[in-house]
């Protein structure tokens, strides 16, 4: 009989490297602390409808990459693929939108997809969630893209950028998917094969194709920012101020939609290019209607980003910062 390995896409973090993950942890407990934000533990199984109405049917991650199982009782259940929709089903089941007021949450926990292996991408990975519930403030979203900065470069994480966008509202959307469809119809027989499947059923996740003949034809494309209504676009103005006012830059990137149907409004992501094609090592966003989508009464304003642990903590120097890490005035909501 041959020895029995960890299960392919997991991996075993050994002694010598705990202690740097306790150190990296550590370090976002406690400018998570400083910024009053409070710790949440969400189960890490829920109800498969959860994500299916959350994150959307159409997105990859519900259609292909879930852990789905039936339990003795016949219930559909899903290993977490992502923490989000979780901490807003707490947030609903417990009231916490009663307590009044701005509710700013965190997570650190496993994470679960059945995604290709490769460096800094497991099927069983970790993630840092910090998530602002009740505001719709545009100064929530610089926040936590303050906070999600601050703690890069407390880390150490060099050759940082941002990604900034505005995903709108559903009905911006609703009029960018037609011209998407309008526009990559002529050439569905020149997409791929995904690209394809996705004109009818998602076409915005075309824009994250990274087959080389689809990111040819994904240039000429029509771009998100020129279908926002007023509203939105200055609503997003604010984000892009706030951001300039505190001294982080960024670059907008129209092309930048994220892969959860539950987003609105803002959308970022920071890269370090020191990591090449796993660059991403945090994304996030809007969320102002993913409390409607799971059955809560009407729409709670929330904001959040997830960091992509396994990838952070290999852009992250060994020697970590010592003492206590920076805390800035965020100018923040509620």
């Amino acid at each position: 009989m041959g020895s029995i390995q960890a299960v392919r896409g997991t991996r075993d973090i050994l002694p010598e490297e705990v202690g740097y993950w306790q150190q990296a942890e550590s370090t976002a407990r406690e400018i998570f602390r400083r910024a009053a934000y409070r710790e949440i533990r969400p189960p890490v199984f829920e109800q498969t409808d959860l994500y299916e109405r959350g994150i959307g049917e159409a997105t990859d991650v519900v259609g292909k990459e879930m852990y789905t199982f039936k339990d003795r009782g016949d219930r559909s259940l899903t290993l977490r693929p992502e923490a989000t929709a979780g901490i807003v089903r707490a947030f609903i089941e417990h009231g916490l939108h009663a307590q009044g007021g701005v509710q700013r949450l965190w997570y650190i926990g496993p994470m679960f997809r059945y995604e290709r292996p490769q460096a800094g991408r497991q099927r069983q990975f970790h993630q840092i969630d910090l998530e602002i519930l009740g505001s719709a403030d545009p100064r929530a979203d610089v926040e936590v893209i303050a906070i999600a900065t601050d703690l890069l470069q407390t880390l150490g994480v060099k050759s940082l950028s941002l990604d900034l966008n505005s995903v709108g509202t559903p009905i911006d959307r609703a009029t960018y998917r037609e011209a998407l469809v309008s526009y990559f119809t002529p050439y569905k027989s020149d997409l791929d094969p995904d690209s394809q499947d996705r004109l009818t059923r998602n076409p915005l996740r075309i824009l994250d194709s990274k087959d080389e003949r689809t990111q040819e034809i994904v240039r000429e494309a029509p771009s998100i920012l020129d279908h926002l209504s007023s509203e939105s676009q200055a609503r997003f103005d604010r984000v892009q101020q706030g951001l300039t006012d505190l001294g982080i830059a960024f670059m907008l990137n129209p092309r930048l939609v994220r892969g959860l149907d539950y987003y609105t409004h803002t959308a970022f992501e920071i890269q370090s290019s020191d990591l090449g094609a796993q660059a991403t090592v945090c994304g996030g966003g809007r969320y102002d209607e993913l409390t409607h989508l799971i059955g809560g009464e009407g729409d709670v304003p929330a904001v959040g980003f997830a960091y992509y642990a396994d990838t952070l903590f290999v852009a992250a120097p060994i020697d970590l910062l010592d003492g206590s890490p920076p805390i800035r005035d965020y100018c923040r909501p509620g």
